[in-house]
Protein backbone atom coordinates (compact mmCIF):
# COMPACT_ATOMS: atom_id res chain seq x y z
CA UNK A 1 0.00 0.00 0.00
CA UNK A 2 1.49 3.55 -0.80
CA UNK A 3 3.13 5.25 1.87
CA UNK A 4 0.42 7.32 3.61
CA UNK A 5 -0.26 11.15 3.73
CA UNK A 6 0.59 13.08 6.63
CA UNK A 7 -0.04 17.00 7.28
CA UNK A 8 2.97 18.13 8.57
CA UNK A 9 3.48 19.02 12.18
CA UNK A 10 3.10 22.60 13.30
CA UNK A 11 6.74 22.89 14.39
CA UNK A 12 7.96 22.11 10.67
CA UNK A 13 7.86 24.99 8.00
CA UNK A 14 6.73 24.25 5.00
CA UNK A 15 6.54 26.34 1.27
CA UNK A 16 9.11 25.60 -1.41
CA UNK A 17 12.12 27.43 0.46
CA UNK A 18 11.68 25.59 3.79
CA UNK A 19 14.29 23.68 4.64
CA UNK A 20 14.62 21.63 7.92
CA UNK A 21 17.32 20.70 10.29
CA UNK A 22 18.58 16.98 10.32
CA UNK A 23 16.74 16.68 13.32
CA UNK A 24 13.47 17.79 11.52
CA UNK A 25 14.00 15.36 9.15
CA UNK A 26 14.15 12.32 11.08
CA UNK A 27 10.95 13.39 12.90
CA UNK A 28 9.23 13.12 9.46
CA UNK A 29 10.64 9.44 8.18
CA UNK A 30 11.02 8.07 11.44
CA UNK A 31 6.90 6.80 11.21
CA UNK A 32 7.63 5.13 7.92
CA UNK A 33 11.79 4.17 8.55
CA UNK A 34 12.16 3.48 12.22
CA UNK A 35 15.60 2.89 12.07
CA UNK A 36 16.79 5.43 10.16
CA UNK A 37 19.37 7.57 12.02
CA UNK A 38 21.73 11.06 11.58
CA UNK A 39 24.90 8.33 10.60
CA UNK A 40 22.61 6.50 7.80
CA UNK A 41 21.66 10.04 6.33
CA UNK A 42 24.81 11.09 6.58
CA UNK A 43 25.84 7.83 4.87
CA UNK A 44 23.64 8.42 1.83
CA UNK A 45 25.05 11.61 1.22
CA UNK A 46 28.71 10.31 1.18
CA UNK A 47 27.16 8.26 -1.57
CA UNK A 48 26.09 11.19 -3.45
CA UNK A 49 22.30 10.01 -3.23
CA UNK A 50 21.37 13.36 -1.69
CA UNK A 51 23.18 17.05 -1.48
CA UNK A 52 21.89 18.90 1.02
CA UNK A 53 22.67 23.05 1.43
CA UNK A 54 25.22 23.91 4.24
CA UNK A 55 25.20 27.00 6.31
CA UNK A 56 27.98 29.71 6.24
CA UNK A 57 28.57 26.84 9.46
CA UNK A 58 29.02 23.77 7.86
CA UNK A 59 25.46 22.50 9.49
CA UNK A 60 22.84 20.95 6.73
CA UNK A 61 19.87 21.97 5.84
CA UNK A 62 17.32 19.69 4.12
CA UNK A 63 14.75 20.64 1.42
CA UNK A 64 11.61 19.04 0.82
CA UNK A 65 13.39 17.64 -2.72
CA UNK A 66 15.94 16.05 -0.02
CA UNK A 67 13.50 14.76 1.86
CA UNK A 68 11.16 13.32 -1.45
CA UNK A 69 14.70 11.14 -2.46
CA UNK A 70 15.74 9.94 0.67
CA UNK A 71 12.24 8.63 1.10
CA UNK A 72 12.58 6.87 -2.41
CA UNK A 73 15.99 5.47 -1.56
CA UNK A 74 14.49 4.09 1.59
CA UNK A 75 11.19 2.54 0.08
CA UNK A 76 13.72 1.09 -2.49
CA UNK A 77 16.09 -0.65 -0.24
CA UNK A 78 13.30 -1.95 2.50
CA UNK A 79 10.83 -3.28 -0.01
CA UNK A 80 12.77 -4.04 -2.90
CA UNK A 81 16.11 -4.60 -1.92
CA UNK A 82 18.35 -2.49 -4.10
CA UNK A 83 21.84 -2.09 -4.05
CA UNK A 84 23.04 2.27 -3.55
CA UNK A 85 24.40 2.19 -6.79
CA UNK A 86 21.38 0.72 -8.72
CA UNK A 87 18.91 3.23 -7.03
CA UNK A 88 21.70 5.87 -8.02
CA UNK A 89 20.96 5.36 -11.53
CA UNK A 90 17.07 5.92 -10.82
CA UNK A 91 18.17 8.67 -9.34
CA UNK A 92 20.33 10.20 -11.93
CA UNK A 93 18.14 9.25 -14.50
CA UNK A 94 15.40 11.18 -12.77
CA UNK A 95 17.88 14.20 -12.72
CA UNK A 96 17.88 14.45 -15.96
CA UNK A 97 13.90 14.57 -16.78
CA UNK A 98 13.74 10.68 -17.63
CA UNK A 99 12.13 7.47 -16.60
CA UNK A 100 14.37 5.27 -14.57
CA UNK A 101 14.21 1.25 -16.19
CA UNK A 102 11.61 -0.71 -14.46
CA UNK A 103 10.06 2.29 -12.67
CA UNK A 104 6.15 0.67 -12.26
CA UNK A 105 3.54 1.56 -14.59
CA UNK A 106 1.66 4.82 -14.36
CA UNK A 107 4.58 6.69 -11.69
CA UNK A 108 5.62 9.86 -13.46
CA UNK A 109 8.68 11.76 -12.97
CA UNK A 110 10.19 15.22 -12.90
CA UNK A 111 13.56 16.71 -12.98
CA UNK A 112 15.37 16.46 -9.48
CA UNK A 113 12.13 15.76 -7.70
CA UNK A 114 11.10 11.71 -6.30
CA UNK A 115 7.44 12.03 -4.68
CA UNK A 116 6.27 10.26 -1.76
CA UNK A 117 3.63 8.29 -3.70
CA UNK A 118 6.22 7.66 -6.20
CA UNK A 119 7.79 5.45 -3.31
CA UNK A 120 4.63 4.48 -2.55
CA UNK A 121 4.10 2.51 -6.21
CA UNK A 122 7.08 0.97 -5.41
CA UNK A 123 6.47 -0.19 -2.06
CA UNK A 124 3.44 -1.40 -3.19
CA UNK A 125 5.37 -3.88 -5.46
CA UNK A 126 6.87 -5.41 -2.81
CA UNK A 127 4.48 -8.05 -0.89
CA UNK A 128 3.76 -11.10 0.51
CA UNK A 129 2.03 -14.16 -0.88
CA UNK A 130 0.25 -16.74 0.65
CA UNK A 131 0.32 -20.76 -0.89
CA UNK A 132 -2.52 -20.20 -3.17
CA UNK A 133 -1.16 -17.02 -4.18
CA UNK A 134 2.52 -18.52 -4.89
CA UNK A 135 0.96 -21.54 -6.96
CA UNK A 136 -1.70 -19.27 -8.69
CA UNK A 137 0.86 -16.15 -10.02
CA UNK A 138 4.01 -19.39 -10.81
CA UNK A 139 1.77 -22.27 -11.98
CA UNK A 140 3.36 -24.40 -9.43
CA UNK A 141 1.96 -27.21 -8.34
CA UNK A 142 1.29 -27.40 -4.49
CA UNK A 143 3.71 -30.82 -4.88
CA UNK A 144 6.32 -28.66 -6.35
CA UNK A 145 6.15 -25.86 -4.00
CA UNK A 146 6.61 -28.56 -1.13
CA UNK A 147 9.85 -29.83 -2.78
CA UNK A 148 11.25 -26.86 -3.41
CA UNK A 149 10.54 -26.11 0.66
CA UNK A 150 11.73 -29.49 1.90
CA UNK A 151 14.92 -28.85 -0.43
CA UNK A 152 15.55 -25.58 1.36
CA UNK A 153 15.23 -23.60 -1.96
CA UNK A 154 12.53 -21.41 -0.86
CA UNK A 155 10.85 -20.81 2.54
CA UNK A 156 8.22 -19.02 4.23
CA UNK A 157 7.46 -17.05 7.03
CA UNK A 158 4.57 -17.76 8.84
CA UNK A 159 2.84 -19.03 5.49
CA UNK A 160 3.82 -16.26 3.38
CA UNK A 161 6.24 -16.10 0.62
CA UNK A 162 8.48 -13.38 -0.50
CA UNK A 163 9.34 -12.26 -3.74
CA UNK A 164 12.50 -14.04 -3.60
CA UNK A 165 10.52 -17.40 -2.96
CA UNK A 166 8.79 -15.84 -5.88
CA UNK A 167 11.00 -15.69 -8.43
CA UNK A 168 12.89 -19.15 -7.13
CA UNK A 169 9.56 -21.05 -7.71
CA UNK A 170 9.06 -19.22 -11.45
CA UNK A 171 12.20 -20.29 -12.25
CA UNK A 172 11.99 -23.96 -10.91
CA UNK A 173 8.59 -23.87 -12.61
CA UNK A 174 10.34 -23.64 -15.87
CA UNK A 175 13.16 -26.23 -15.41
CA UNK A 176 11.18 -28.69 -14.74
CA UNK A 177 9.47 -28.03 -18.40
CA UNK A 178 13.38 -29.22 -19.03
CA UNK A 179 13.27 -32.40 -17.09
CA UNK A 180 15.30 -30.76 -13.66
CA UNK A 181 13.14 -31.29 -10.72
CA UNK A 182 14.05 -29.65 -7.09
CA UNK A 183 16.67 -32.63 -6.25
CA UNK A 184 18.64 -31.25 -8.48
CA UNK A 185 18.86 -28.29 -7.67
CA UNK A 186 20.48 -28.71 -4.14
CA UNK A 187 23.41 -27.82 -5.50
CA UNK A 188 22.41 -24.67 -5.97
CA UNK A 189 21.61 -23.92 -2.32
CA UNK A 190 25.04 -25.39 -1.07
CA UNK A 191 26.73 -23.08 -3.24
CA UNK A 192 24.44 -19.99 -2.45
CA UNK A 193 25.22 -20.89 0.92
CA UNK A 194 28.86 -20.77 0.54
CA UNK A 195 28.74 -17.51 -1.58
CA UNK A 196 26.81 -16.15 1.80
CA UNK A 197 29.32 -17.15 3.70
CA UNK A 198 32.31 -15.53 1.67
CA UNK A 199 30.50 -12.31 1.86
CA UNK A 200 29.69 -12.17 5.47
CA UNK A 201 33.71 -12.80 6.28
CA UNK A 202 34.73 -10.04 4.22
CA UNK A 203 32.20 -7.89 5.58
CA UNK A 204 32.27 -9.02 9.13
CA UNK A 205 35.18 -6.46 10.28
CA UNK A 206 32.45 -3.25 9.11
CA UNK A 207 29.71 -4.99 10.62
CA UNK A 208 30.84 -5.42 14.21
CA UNK A 209 30.99 -2.08 14.20
CA UNK A 210 28.13 -0.13 16.53
CA UNK A 211 27.82 2.92 14.75
CA UNK A 212 25.23 2.76 12.23
CA UNK A 213 27.37 3.89 9.21
CA UNK A 214 29.56 1.22 9.19
CA UNK A 215 26.58 -1.12 9.43
CA UNK A 216 24.85 0.49 6.20
CA UNK A 217 28.45 0.37 4.36
CA UNK A 218 28.63 -3.22 5.55
CA UNK A 219 25.01 -4.39 3.88
CA UNK A 220 26.43 -2.15 1.14
CA UNK A 221 29.56 -3.95 0.02
CA UNK A 222 28.03 -7.16 0.75
CA UNK A 223 25.15 -6.59 -2.11
CA UNK A 224 28.35 -5.34 -4.41
CA UNK A 225 30.21 -8.79 -3.76
CA UNK A 226 27.01 -10.67 -4.17
CA UNK A 227 26.82 -9.04 -8.04
CA UNK A 228 29.83 -9.51 -8.83
CA UNK A 229 29.93 -13.18 -7.50
CA UNK A 230 26.98 -13.75 -9.66
CA UNK A 231 28.40 -11.99 -12.83
CA UNK A 232 31.60 -14.17 -11.89
CA UNK A 233 28.77 -17.50 -11.84
CA UNK A 234 26.83 -16.50 -14.70
CA UNK A 235 30.55 -15.82 -17.24
CA UNK A 236 32.06 -18.95 -15.87
CA UNK A 237 29.03 -21.15 -16.59
CA UNK A 238 28.29 -19.35 -20.45
CA UNK A 239 32.05 -20.06 -20.56
CA UNK A 240 31.20 -23.94 -20.35
CA UNK A 241 28.26 -23.74 -22.43
CA UNK A 242 30.14 -21.79 -25.65
CA UNK A 243 32.32 -24.81 -25.97
CA UNK A 244 29.22 -26.95 -26.87
CA UNK A 245 29.18 -25.14 -30.30
CA UNK A 246 32.64 -25.73 -30.97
Amino acid sequence: MPLPHRAPAANVRTGPRAVRNIGEVLTELREDFPRITASKIRFLEEKGLISPQRTAAGYRKYAVADIERLRFVLALQRDQYLPLKVIKDYLDAIDRGERPDSMPDGVTVAPRSVTESMAGELHAHSRSLGLKELIAETGATPELVSDLRAYGLIADENGLFNEHALKVTRSCVQLRGHGIEPRHLRPFRAAADREVGLVERVVAPMASRRDVSSRAQAAETAREISDLCLGLHSALVQGQISRMDT
